[in-house]
């Protein structure tokens, strides 16, 4: 499994739980802030998803 997978699914597990306190202390700040970092896990793992490919090829 490349770095990035790691990465982007941790960021994606630490963006998530953000976006969950935000919502429970109604801070639209974190909120936000937890949906970029679920995106920029998401993003590691395409890049992540890319590189296996050009690996198998």
């Amino acid at each position: 499994m490349e770095s990035e997978h790691i990465k982007g699914a941790g960021d994606k597990l630490a963006g998530k739980t953000k976006q969950a306190a935000g919502e429970a202390i109604d801070n639209k700040e974190m909120q936000a802030k937890g949906k970029v970092q679920e995106l920029k896990g998401k993003a590691l793992d395409k890049i992540g998803d890319v590189k296996d490919a050009l690996k198998s090829k």
